[in-house]
């Protein structure tokens, strides 16, 4: 598997920057949308934490095991949200998505499977994964529904895994994609698209 280095993925409707410090006040501005720090099974920043947010991903991408991106409305260039690889492993040719939101008034669009789309062909046919990976908290249901509509497989559940931002501490529902299952997910998420009305919530 390539290292994945900065690179703006984009189509027709979603562009998804590499993520910079220019981008904490459309993520601020975006958060703002549903107040979505106050969600306690995301890691949505605060008012006043989005620097510290964006610096902490870019110590991830010099780290060598992340790869932001800004999430922007392709037609007027604002800032609808944020996801990224993590947990890029080249030697064993994984990598998961996550760190996903988006603006309230993003949610249940077109947007979460365009940036799947555009994510999952990256990594499978410009990268050569062999395997992307998903975890989310055991109580985000909309995000486990979400995933298992891209067509992942639940692997199973790491217990008492990783803390939230309220102090306590999260079961994590892990998910995968192989590149063999990525031809049928790819057709099945483009004819989504095809039909909005039926594009995945996020």
């Amino acid at each position: 598997m390539k290292k994945p280095e900065p690179v703006t993925l984009s189509s027709s409707a979603v562009r998804l920057e590499p993520l910079t410090p220019h981008h904490v006040a459309g993520l601020e501005a975006a958060a703002r949308d549903g107040e979505l720090w106050t969600l306690r099974v995301t890691s949505v920043p605060a008012p006043g934490e989005t620097a510290a947010y964006v610096a902490a991903a870019l110590k991830g991408l010099a780290d060598g095991h992340m790869l932001p991106f800004a999430v922007l409305d392709a037609a007027t260039g604002a800032v609808i949200g944020s996801t990224r690889y993590h947990d890029i492993v080249p030697a064993v040719e994984r990598l998961e998505i996550g760190y996903t939101w988006y603006a309230r008034q993003w949610q249940r669009s077109h947007v979460n499977t365009t940036c799947k789309l555009l994510l999952l062909t990256h990594a499978f046919e410009m990268l050569g994964a062999q395997l992307v990976g998903w975890r989310t908290d055991n109580f985000n249901f909309a995000s486990q529904r979400a995933i298992e509509r891209l067509g992942a497989r639940r692997d199973g559940v790491l217990r008492h895994h990783a803390l939230r931002r309220d102090g306590t501490v999260r079961d994590t529902v892990m998910y995968s994609l192989a590149a063999g299952e990525w031809p049928e997910v790819k057709a099945h998420l483009e004819y989504q698209l095809a039909r909005p009305r039926e594009a995945s919530p996020c």
